[in-house]
């Protein structure tokens, strides 16, 4: 058996329950995020209603009483998203989006959740909800992470799960159980991306979260699948004896709560059978695998991927224990609790027993990077791990412990992570980009208050953090400790990173200690993102300058207050989008649809070449405006402009995913197009063909960004020559600013 690809399948099916990602977090049996749309409507402003929402959620709660919620649920709430826009509802509409996202999910529908994530933040947004702290706000955050989270798009999922983590440590009560199922979340998302530390820690908190908000914590289901998902985590980190304890309390809560015949108990009984395969206890992990099989029979049939899995997963059991001779009763099988032993007499095996396979038979090998010596360059463009992954490996072994032991008291307030300039904040560095300006680096954000106590002496301790670290074969990063030098604690100097560039040092450094407001003003010019009714400033920002101020990642944010502002520069005014869409569609007009084919006629291929310059800008530019910048990000610098588009059309989710490679395809034309003359070009047939695939190209993407607009009700002409969409584009600009309105 596959260990890893079996710890994956239960970590994403059985722990989490068979029909929807959350149906047994922590949290949400009793509070779950998707169904806290009632504080949406009770947090907004509605319009007098013509649209009842506890009406509408009474109703769906009877379509899914009934089991009839794969026919009906879906027509239901398309229908209660038209009533509730025609009402003028928005708390309503916002309800309704939440509870569509949770439906979505659990039927696998993600390409269609798109259009509803978007449309949810883009209706939070112009509620006015995102400058709050209300628990809507929080709800949609999370409604919306964790369905992009389902879809696989990581990226966004954990940036909207720390902007839901940022406004809900003001909006909800510390043993809230929503607060359970945030972290619950984040775990999850964590075990899909391989950083089963973090889930550990995400998932102790979900476990401390519910046992304090829970009446009797020993007959509480919720806890029991805190317990099996911790479990199956501690699994993939090779804690066996822990792993194993937190799988037997989850079975000894539903037997003392008499929960044997809850649909849930499945998730704890296959969650300790993997346990025991790990520990080669093949006659239990057997038993367990067929107590789970009937109960998911009797709760939901055989026709579903929960049942199949679980079958695959029995087999594979069934044949490890017949090759190590171990014979298995097949008493029990119809769902027979008490055929289990007790939780307190199954005893795990040391964890050398439990390790199967090539791990217990030899260790991994490593890479040695050495950042201090001369010829640094040739090692540092030899490490195998990203800058990101290198920041978080500095930050978490060397960065932390240091502040713990030397600054226990601001601990709790200082914010830690990699943003701003440099390939590896957007995460597209390679080999290439490790010349210069690379190396173990993070950057400590702090208040003005704070900054003014410590800020001089954490940057000397930050400055003289070891740097030398050696990365295994499975890309982990180990730093290592030196010797203290004296009895203060103080960690001595392993010497600089790769060469640093002048343009990285002094007032222009990259890493290291920073007030929060200097670190925003020092990319943007503004302490804190302008405000929301100054549009005149937003657009003066360049995108690429926006990109660089909400890029990379933040590793810690005790307070919430650097989240609070990276976030208000991601919160672009929605008329401010639609504003910038305008100018765009106005210059793809002008460079794309009109100048460069009359350059082309007339010869001029220099001009020709400029104007198809400014069309692939605005275009790519429009491109993630479209997408909107909260949800995607902001279009980066030149350099990585289609990098970060090919990562954008890659997503299932993606509006106008086919444009970035035509943009492409006119780009590699250009030149045969412009200079080809009469004996160049493709095929030596001459600037000609290239000319008509590059007209063909720009009038094709015309027509699907008009499909786009039309489908965002943001248009109701088909005019193909887009500066003829801008008034119909401004139409929906609320502002009457005019430096918002084309002239």
């Amino acid at each position: 058996m596959d260990e890893e690809a079996l710890l994956k399948q239960f970590a994403a099916q059985f722990a989490h329950g068979p029909d929807d990602a959350d149906d047994t977090d922590a949290a949400a049996a009793a509070q779950g995020a998707d169904s806290t749309a009632n504080q949406v409507a009770d947090d907004a402003d509605q319009s007098p209603a013509t649209f009842d929402t506890q009406q509408f959620l009474n109703g769906l709660d009877a379509i899914f009483d009934r089991h009839t919620a794969a026919t009906e649920a879906g027509p239901y709430l398309e229908q209660a998203m038209v009533d509730a826009e025609n009402a003028g509802d928005e708390a309503g509409l916002l309800t309704v989006l939440n509870e569509t996202m949770g439906f979505y999910r659990s039927q696998g529908r993600h390409k269609e959740n798109q259009w509803i994530v978007q449309r949810a933040l883009e209706l939070a947004a112009r509620m006015g909800l995102t400058t709050g702290t209300s628990e809507a706000w929080a709800t949609t955050l999370i409604n919306c992470a964790t369905s992009m989270r389902a879809a696989k798009q990581y990226d966004q999922a954990e940036d909207l799960y720390h902007q839901a983590q940022s406004v809900c440590r003001h909006s909800l009560a510390p043993t809230d159980r929503r607060l359970a199922a945030l972290h619950n979340n984040l775990s999850m998302l964590y075990s899909e991306t391989n950083r089963p530390d973090k889930a550990e820690l995400e998932l102790r908190e979900a476990l401390r979260i519910i046992e304090a908000s829970s009446v009797n914590p020993d007959a509480d289901i919720d806890v029991s699948s805190s317990h099996t998902n911790l479990a199956l985590t501690l699994l993939t980190e090779h804690k066996l004896e822990d792993a194993h304890w937190h799988a037997a309390k989850a079975l000894e809560i539903y037997r003392t709560g008499h929960l044997e015949h809850s649909a849930h108990y499945a998730s704890a009984l296959a969650g300790f059978a993997q346990v025991c395969f790990a520990e080669r206890r093949y006659a239990d992990a057997v038993t367990g695998y067929r107590h789970a099989l009937a109960v998911i029979e009797e709760c939901y049939g055989k026709d579903t991927d929960y049942w199949r899995i679980t079958a695959d997963n029995l087999r594979q059991a069934e044949e490890a224990a017949a090759q190590a001779g171990v014979t298995v009763d097949n008493a029990g099988v119809a769902g027979d609790a008490g055929a289990l032993p007790q939780s307190g007499s199954w005893l795990p095996n040391s964890p050398a027993q439990g390790k199967t396979g090539a791990n217990a038979a030899s260790s991994p090998s490593t890479v040695s990077v050495s950042t201090g010596s001369a010829g640094a360059a040739e090692a540092v463009s030899a490490c195998p791990v990203s800058g990101l992954k290198l920041a978080r490996a500095f930050w978490t072994q060397m960065g932390k412990p240091m502040i713990a032991a030397k600054y226990p008291q601001y601990a709790g307030r200082i914010a830690a992570g990699l943003v701003g300039h440099g390939s590896e904040c957007y995460g597209f560095d390679d080999a290439y980009s490790q010349d210069h300006d690379f190396g173990p680096r993070f950057c400590l954000w702090l208040t003005d208050e704070d900054y003014a106590a410590i800020g001089e002496q954490l940057e000397a301790d930050y400055e003289a953090l070891p740097r030398k670290f050696s990365v295994d074969a499975q890309g982990r990063v180990t730093f290592e400790a030196h010797a203290r030098s004296d009895a203060s604690g103080a960690f001595p100097s392993a010497g600089a990173g790769s060469p640093v560039t002048p343009r990285a040092q002094g007032a222009n450094r990259r890493d290291g200690v920073f007030r929060i407001g200097d670190f925003f003003e020092s990319i943007t010019g503004y302490h804190t993102a302008p405000a929301q009714t100054a549009p005149h400033e937003w657009l003066m920002l360049q995108e690429s300058t926006l990109a660089a101020a909400t890029n990379g990642e933040v590793f810690a944010d005790p307070t919430g207050l650097f989240s609070k502002t990276r976030q208000g520069f991601k919160n672009m005014p929605d008329d401010v989008r639609l504003a910038l869409i305008s100018k765009r569609l106005g210059m793809i007009a002008q460079a794309g649809q009109y100048n460069l084919p009359r350059s082309l006629k007339r010869g001029d291929g220099a001009a020709a070449w400029l104007s198809i310059h400014e069309f692939v800008q605005a275009t790519a530019s429009l491109v993630f405006l479209v997408n909107v910048p909260m949800v995607v990000g902001y279009m980066p610098y030149y350099k990585w402009q289609f990098a970060a588009l090919r990562k954008l059309s890659g997503s299932m989710f993606a509006l106008l995913p086919n444009v970035g490679e035509q943009l492409e395809t006119v780009m590699r034309l250009s030149s045969a197009a412009c200079y080809g003359g009469a004996g160049f070009g493709e095929g030596s047939k001459g600037a000609a063909p290239a000319i008509e695939k590059i007209n063909d190209i720009v009038e094709q993407i015309a027509v699907d960004i008009v499909k786009e607009l039309k489908r965002e009700h943001l248009t109701t002409s088909g005019e193909t020559f887009l500066e003829w969409q801008r008034p119909y584009v401004e139409d929906h600009i609320a502002s009457d600013d005019p430096v918002l309105k084309s002239l």
